[in-house]
């Protein structure tokens, strides 16, 4: 049912949800703390619209696994023709078809609330990040915002930030340590280590 909705929506997204505030984009980028030459994991990229300011940070050297469970939304992605090393891999974040230990970083943005099993979902995260590598959940609306969002939607009304201990929870029960929660008025972040 979700891929379902994700593919009827890849047409109008950029149009319809997208975040269209560049500035805003930028600005999480930064949070990321990606370093040159990185391989990076975004998951549910969706239509690509945060595949450029990855790219901006890992730079020409790096890599991006762009993933995403809806192949309309992934097809709508490598449309745009965005230039750097980018693989597109349509899956599911609980099941991920990949190696342990590949990423430098995983990226969540605007993804983390339609994990259907987060622990399952985290846990998987954590497989394919090498260590001392970093989580990033991030979103450029509050977690209170986003849920209300979705509370109107049928296909999504469940789909929510659960409350901050709890994503502390899981985090720590997935395997990653050093966990950050974040939540403004304007922005959501959560970051998280994977030990060494």
């Amino acid at each position: 049912m979700l891929r379902e909705y994700f593919n009827q929506k890849a047409a109008v997204w950029d149009e319809t949800v997208a975040e269209k505030d560049t500035a805003k984009l930028e600005r999480m980028a930064k949070r990321l703390n990606l370093k040159s030459g990185s391989t990076a994991l975004d998951v549910g990229t969706g239509t690509g619209v945060f595949l450029p300011f990855i790219l901006e940070k890992i730079g020409n050297n790096g890599r991006i696994v762009a993933l995403d469970i809806a192949e309309e939304m992934l097809t709508r992605a490598q449309s745009k023709g965005y230039t750097g090393n980018i693989d597109y891999l349509c899956a599911d974040v609980m099941d991920i078809p990949l190696d342990n230990e590949t990423f430098d970083a995983v990226v969540c943005y605007s993804s983390f609330p339609h994990f259907q099993d987060k622990p399952r979902a985290l846990a998987e995260l954590c497989r394919v990040i090498k260590r001392g590598g970093r989580l990033s959940i991030c979103h450029t609306k509050s977690r209170v915002e986003i849920n209300n969002i979705h509370s109107h939607i049928d296909a999504v009304c469940n789909d929510t930030i659960p409350g901050t201990d709890e994503v502390r929870s899981m985090l720590s029960a997935a395997g990653f340590t050093e966990i950050l929660v974040n939540d403004k008025s304007t922005s959501y972040f959560a970051s998280a280590l994977k030990p060494k």
